[in-house]
């Protein structure tokens, strides 16, 4: 990014987005898992399975952990502890979405992620444990439950990955 005379970024054009609809889009994404849990968290018992696919099932599953139930035996101390790195990430995340604004392929990925980790956070707070209701399995073989929040913060981190393989990409062909 060029810095001006005065040693200030460049002003965004009017056609990057504005940290309005990357909030938007967050906002979107928290809704859309929000209402997905409740459905689950409301037609299934807890562990009851639904047959979709030979290889998906609709299930309900609750996370006391992180990723892959990690932590999930623990006390109840990590709840406390994922909820604040879920809030303490947000703000990290808004802060740079305000700083990077003129990279839309970066915001996107930052915006999913916070979706998604907002998403989760909302799970902690009022339930004490994440709802998971999508199960993939190849015979004797399970991948953990997870739902639209842990989607989002996947497609997210992946697109981050993407977003500086390309930046990096662009900069040594420069």
């Amino acid at each position: 990014m060029a810095a001006t005379a005065a040693g200030k970024a460049p002003a965004p054009s009017s056609r990057t987005p504005r940290i309005g609809h990357w909030l938007a889009l967050a906002a979107a994404i928290i809704i859309l898992d929000q209402v997905t849990k409740l459905y689950f968290d409301a037609a299934f018992e807890y562990g009851e399975r639904l047959n979709v696919l030979p290889v998906f099932d609709f299930t309900l599953m609750y996370n006391r952990g992180a990723a892959f139930s990690f932590l999930a035996s623990e006390g109840g101390w990590q709840r406390w502890f994922f909820t604040t790195l879920g809030i303490v990430a947000a703000v990290i995340i808004v802060w740079m979405l305000r700083r990077h604004r003129e990279q839309p392929r970066f915001c996107l990925a930052l915006t999913l992620i916070l979706g998604g980790a907002l998403g989760n956070v909302i799970d902690r707070l009022a339930y004490g444990h994440v709802i998971d209701f999508l199960l993939f399995y190849w015979k004797d073989w399970y991948y953990p439950a997870f739902n639209v929040a842990d989607i989002s913060i996947t497609c997210g981190a992946v697109l981050l990955v993407l977003d500086e393989l390309l930046r990096t990409r662009r900069s040594r062909n420069a």
